[in-house]
Parts: C-alpha cells; structure tokens; sequence
C-alpha cells in the first residue's frame, strides 16, 4: 500500500492482521516521520496492543464461553444477542469518534455533508449508506458463525482482509493483482481449511458452544468476509472519488473531507442507527428482552459487552493516529503481531488443545500474511528510492 492510498484503507471494524519479525518493528520505531515523535509511536503501539488483545480476550469470552449452567439439565447457558453486541459497540465507537473528531479535525464529523456542495454531499451520503450496511450485516453474521466454528478458526479467517477484497474487486471490478497476492490468497484460505476440517470429527465437549455444524458456520464465515470485503472496496471507491473532486477542484482547501476521525464516527453512527432499528423493530424480544433478562441473572455479562465495545473504540483511535502520524506499515507489523498474540493468548486463557494439523493451518495462514507484509517492506524502500 502506497502513502498516497493509505487513507483509503481506513477501517472501521477492528484492524485486520498482519506482521514480520521484531528487528523490523524496530528498525521503523528508530525513524519514526517527522509528524510524530518516538514516545507518541511507543504510546500508540502500547495503547493498540493493550486495547485490542484485551478487545479479543472479550470477544471469545461473551461469544463462546458459558455464564452459567441450567440447574436442572446442566447445559450451558451462554449469551446469544450478536446485535445487542453489535449496537453497544458502534454507539461506544460513533461518541469516541466523535470526541477524537472534535479534538483532531476541530470540528463536528457531520459538517462533511453541511459544508459542501450538495452533489458531493449526496456521493458520501451514498457511500456512507452503503459502507455502514455492509459493515452492520458483516459482525453479526460472523459473531453466528461462531456457534458452527471454533473461534480460533473465526480470528485465522478474519486476519486476512486480502481475501474478500480480492474476491470482490475481481468479481465486480475484475481488477488484476500481482502474483503474490494471489499466493497469498491461496495460502491463507488453504491454512483456514486445513485448521477447520482438521475439527469436522471433533465431539462436542461440555460448555462449548460449538454446536458442530461447521459447514453452516464456514458459509455464515464466508458471508461474512464477503460483506468485509464490500465495505473495504466502497471505502476505497469513497477516496478516489475525494481525490478526484480534490484534483479537479482547487477550491477543496475550503471544504470539509473525509478523515479517519470523522469516518470513525459517521460510518459507526449508521451502524448505530441501522442495527438498533432492525434489533427493536423485528428481534425485540429475541434480542433486548433476552438481553436484560440474561443481564439481570449474570451481570457479569454487561460488564464484559461494555468493556468490549469501549475497547475497540479506543483501539480503533490508535490505529487512526498511528495512520495519520506515522508510515502504514507500522500498523502492518503491529496488527500482525498483535493477531498472533491473540491466538496465543486464546489457547492459553480457554485451554484450547490444537492438533498438529491445526498448526501446520496457523503457518500457512500466518506465513502468508508474514510474506505479504515482507514484500511491501521491501518494496517501500525502492519506492522511495524512485520518488
């Protein structure tokens, strides 16, 4: 990813993957740019590590783990409300963006659609509707997966943004990409496999959620992805129109764009909007009453959905400063490890038992994410050297 494209990439779901090897980390904290110091990078990669490792922790914790057990049939009880999930965290991430909006950018996120002209209004208006959809279909769809996958395979899946934005460009846009990228595809897809079939035979254990059913949860897994993918492919569309309109108006200086704070906010207000009225008009009872019947018996659960949701808020901040302040492929290497570290932690904390096969899968998956970050690492360098 160039310099010029990297606002373009801007994510509003918690970052994706991606990573190398120590000594490079290193290498780009010694020369951070000029637009942000040392200490301000180490305080960024510290805060994105300790938001989102926690953020991942919850995320398995409330979806897959049990609350309680029934007194009579001792079956599990576990919490089962993705879209109440999905509404608590956009709303925590649409005030925190806000706040970082009026902080970063000086002024309220919506004024993009106030302060300028009406047809450039109206193109993100429609980007905005399409990019929040996307995005507020794709969690809960993939949070159902998780009652069909084991979650280890739901993060491997979900650590290749790569895939669906590939599927999706060459299928609509029928875009080419070089050779690597293909291989990379293959190796993740193959890895994520490998991990899945390699638990097709697997009994169901006590206090799982896993119901077994992992063709069902691979389909809501890819749906999922797809739908990553669309909203990836619109946010891209959404800058190159911006940069269009900016080089074909001199007069843009004067007008309100679309930033990482102001992204932050608007796409996550719609989520927000969007998920709390398909959740209080067709899955009320199934969704809110369950929600606070369950809450009032385990309290705890409220605890960690709040926690959750301004975890990933916060996190989301530090992704954005580290994008504007910093090169991108910081945030490459710090999101990779960041996923690994994760899926370490995972096993640890849940006692999670991975068979060989299992990790052969997580070397594939992560090998490849490991060769896409060392071919843009290198081709950064030559890049620079050609400018």
């Amino acid at each position: 990813m160039s310099q010029d494209d990297k606002k373009g990439s801007l994510k509003t779901t918690a970052p994706g993957p991606v990573n190398e090897k120590a000594s490079e980390t290193k290498m780009m904290i010694d020369k951070p740019t000029e637009k942000g110091s040392l200490l301000t990078l180490i305080v960024c990669i510290m805060g994105l590590y300790g938001s989102f490792l926690s953020w991942s922790v919850l995320q398995e914790r409330i979806n897959t783990k049990p609350y309680g057990f029934d007194l009579v049939t001792q079956e599990p009880i576990f919490f089962k409300a993705p879209l109440v999930i999905n509404t608590a965290q956009a709303l925590f991430a649409a005030f925190v963006g806000f706040i970082y909006s009026l902080i970063s950018d000086r002024s309220v996120p919506f004024s993009i659609f106030t302060s300028n002209k009406r047809s450039i209004s109206w193109q993100y208006m429609k980007s905005f509707f399409l990019i929040s959809l996307t995005s507020s279909l794709s969690s809960p769809i993939g949070y159902q997966s998780l009652k069909h996958v084991d979650y280890l395979a739901f993060l491997l899946a979900k650590s290749c943004k790569l895939i669906p934005v590939m599927l999706i460009h060459t299928l609509f846009y029928r875009t080419k990409f070089p050779l690597y990228k293909y291989l990379v595809a293959g190796s993740v897809t193959l890895g994520v496999a490998v991990f899945t079939l390699a638990n097709l035979n697997s009994k169901k254990s006590k206090g799982s959620v896993n119901d077994g059913r992992v063709l069902l949860g691979v389909c809501q897994l890819v749906g999922s992805m797809v739908l990553d993918g669309l909203t990836n492919s619109t946010q891209d569309h959404l800058f190159k129109f911006q940069n269009q309109v900016i080089a074909q108006n001199n007069s843009m200086k004067k007008v309100v764009k679309v930033t990482g704070a102001n992204l932050m906010c608007i796409l996550n207000s719609f989520v927000f909007v969007y998920t709390l009225f398909y959740t209080v008009i067709f899955k009320f009872d199934a969704e809110i009453m369950y929600s606070l019947n369950f809450i009032s018996e385990y309290p705890q659960a409220l605890i960690n959905v709040l926690a959750f949701a301004a975890l990933g808020s916060i996190g989301q901040v530090f992704v954005f400063i580290i994008l504007e302040k910093f090169d991108s492929l910081i945030l490459v290497t710090a999101t990779v490890t960041r996923k690994m570290i994760s899926m370490i932690l995972s096993v640890v904390l849940f006692g999670h038992y991975l068979k060989l096969s299992q990790w052969c899968g997580v070397g594939l998956v992560f090998g490849g994410i490991g060769y896409e970050a060392w071919i843009k690492l290198n081709s950064k360098p030559n890049k620079t050297k050609k400018e």
